[in-house]
């Protein structure tokens, strides 16, 4: 069975909407379950409200019967005869409001669940407040979800912590705030595989957070197989006994120090352009309104959701920028042809010999036809007018900035065809913002084969500063560099890149038209000279290992990788046998779109059967996300030269 990670946890929620039903009954056909259905409350804090988003719209969550929903933290009037379902992180601030509630008897009753197990003590608390408040028969139940991950696609969740390469590799940092962020990856993952229900086969190279992480991991899933009611078998949490299959899936975990070039890369392909250029969090995008009319201040901003749904995310989501205008138009071209289609069958021409009553029969029967189709048509012309708008911010940005040029040049730096005196010419040119040009340096550094010459460095440096570059974060990689902590983990390992294609003649599409006539000549520009680039595809470090992780044959890069398994006796896992069919691949200290798109380009092309891979990190990271973490590093760890002091001030 195919892994889908977003759809498991819809259905988690669903259940929990349901009063944690069982699954036949939580998931059976709104229409049949409407009149049973009870209207309720729904009570979350501001981290499973994210949780949610990429889940349920506010229409879904009314078809189950949500008529309300609000932050645990906000002042709310008192509900007394519609129950309430709560869905927080287990916390002393949420137990306490929690006991606040009951005690004002704000709802009929009380569907407590927590987004990950609560702990012994919160939960006598909880106990004791309910009992002191005399309130105890308004708890219904106390869940423990284990659904504490964001869902955004069915092969690609997050666990949305922030800052996690930092906290792991700041020098500054005490033992004790290294286990508590440990402790969040491993909740994180724990949640993930129980609500897929699986128990999956561990592998992670020696040494660092990984290793510790899929100890952890190893440790609790240990523990849950032994309690009573397991959350891994038959009608556990996943609901579908994935555990008993005959193969179980990997898990393999990686550090982010495995590669840091892909995450500072540019991209050109649609999904990572998106994430990386427009600023995409958690499946919705926010973009400024361009002015009304020359003179005019801009209008307001316009919020726009992408997810498996989107028929054009999901179709050429993996499609090289100068394709998207063209895959616009096309869409666009199969609307107008259906409108015609709907216009004809509903057209007024009537035969005047006909048969009245067939003729009213006909006519009748054509315009149901229309009247059922119209909302899929008007849905798919949303979501074409949408993506237009994402096209055309990219495409400003992409001429703003000159995203071409550096995509362009990193490619280079990849395939070790670009050397210092390319990369100091693009940082001269006045394109590009401060922060691309550091990328772009930092691509070229950590991707050399040996040590650049300190001239070389010098050199870069000097232009960097020149250009306003944020200093600290090159002083931090080149440290790293030094000390060869980093770099190319596999032989030409670099970005995945499936060759470019050119505009294909469209400058007179719709999407020209609003961008004006310089749009297909534009991007027919920009694709000169990167089309021709990439003859041999290039692999993340990541996808070649899980390559021969997932073959399962002896393999002297991956040979050494730690293993865990929990069902096998403690301290006698060994080295699983392939090939495996299925596969989570999680990068601790964040991922991003581009890492992702290179593991399941490889997967749907995997020879002499596609694999399947679901991909998560501990956050998903932009290009200047990342940047900002090495350049905190840059300072704590003093590979940054410290700022002059102020002159002081005389009085």
């Amino acid at each position: 069975m195919v892994l889908n990670v977003r759809s498991k946890q819809i259905d988690a929620v669903v259940r929990m909407l349901h009063f944690n039903a069982a699954p036949a009954a939580a998931l059976k056909p709104v229409a049949a379950a409407a009149e049973e259905d009870v209207y309720k409350v729904l009570i979350l804090d501001r981290v499973t409200k994210g949780i949610l988003a990429p889940l349920l719209h506010v229409n879904e969550l009314r078809k189950h019967g949500v008529t309300l929903h609000m932050l645990l933290d906000a002042e709310r009037q008192p509900i007394p005869d519609v129950p309430a379902v709560y869905f927080v992180q287990p916390s002393e601030g949420a137990i306490q409001r929690i006991l606040e509630d009951l005690a004002r008897g704000l709802y009929d009753s009380f569907h407590l669940n927590f987004s990950t197990h609560i702990s012994r003590p919160l939960m006598e608390k909880l106990a004791a407040g309910v009992v002191a408040s005399n309130s105890a028969a308004r708890v219904a139940r106390v869940y423990d979800q284990h659904g504490q991950f964001m869902s955004l696609e069915g092969g690609l969740f997050s666990l949305s912590l922030p800052d996690t390469y930092l906290q792991l590799n700041d020098p500054q940092a005490q033992d004790s705030q290294i286990e508590a962020a440990v402790a969040q990856v491993v909740d994180g993952l724990f949640c993930m595989l129980a609500t897929l229900g699986v128990v999956p086969l561990i592998r992670c190279p020696r040494g660092g957070a990984a290793e510790h992480v899929a100890a952890q991991l190893d440790a609790k899933l240990r523990d849950a197989l032994a309690g009573r009611s397991s959350l891994f078998s038959e009608g556990g949490a996943g609901g579908a006994g994935l555990a008993a299959s005959l193969q179980r899936p990997l898990l393999c975990l990686f550090d982010r120090n495995f590669e840091l070039s892909v995450v500072l890369q540019h991209a050109w392909t649609y999904k990572p352009l998106v994430h990386d250029v427009l600023g995409m969090r958690l499946n919705r995008i926010t973009l400024q309104d361009a002015a009304p009319t020359p003179g005019q201040p801009a209008g307001g901003k316009k919020s726009y959701e992408v997810d498996d749904a989107d028929f054009f995310w999901s179709g050429h989501g993996k499609e090289q920028f100068p394709k998207i205008a063209e895959q616009v138009e096309v869409e666009l071209g199969r609307y107008k042809q259906a409108i015609e289609e709907l216009n004809r069958k509903t057209g007024s021409h009537i035969d005047p010999l006909a048969d009245p009553n067939d003729i009213m029969r006909n006519n009748t029967r054509s315009l149901m036809s229309a009247v059922s189709s119209l909302p899929e048509l008007t849905e798919k012309k949303r979501v074409i007018d949408k993506h237009t708008n994402l096209a055309t911010a990219l495409l400003s940005a992409i001429k703003a900035r000159q995203l071409d040029a550096f995509y362009a040049l990193e490619e280079d730096c990849l395939a070790n065809k670009a050397d210092a005196a390319a990369v100091a010419k693009q940082l001269q040119a006045p394109v590009g913002s401060p922060a691309d040009k550091l990328r772009l340096a930092l691509v070229w550094l950590l991707t050399c084969e040996a040590v650049p010459p300190e001239s070389d460095c010098q050199q870069i440096e000097q232009l960097l500063h020149a250009a306003g570059a944020d200093m600290a974060a090159w002083w931090y990689v080149k440290r790293m560099r030094r000390l060869n902590l980093t770099g190319k983990q596999q032989p030409g390992s670099a970005s995945v890149s499936e060759g470019l294609s050119g505009f294909g003649g469209a400058a007179q599409s719709q999407l020209t038209s609003l961008l004006g006539t310089t749009f297909g000549q534009g991007l027919s520009s920009l694709t000169k000279g990167v089309k021709n680039l990439l003859a041999g595809e290039q692999q993340a470090a990541v996808t070649v290992a899980m390559e021969a992780l997932m073959e399962g044959k002896p393999n002297p890069d991956t040979d050494a990788y730690a293993v865990f398994d929990p069902k096998a006796p403690a301290g006698r896992a060994q080295r699983p046998a392939g090939p495996f069919k299925e596969a989570i691949v999680f990068v601790l200290g964040g991922g991003n779109y581009l890492e992702y798109e290179s593991l399941s380009c490889w997967a749907s092309r995997a020879q002499p059967t596609p694999k399947h891979i679901v991909y998560g990190a501990t956050d998903l990271l932009s290009g200047e996300d990342f940047l900002q973490q090495l350049s905190t590093l840059g300072h704590k760890s003093g590979a940054a030269p410290a700022a002059p002091a102020a002159p002081a001030q005389a009085y």
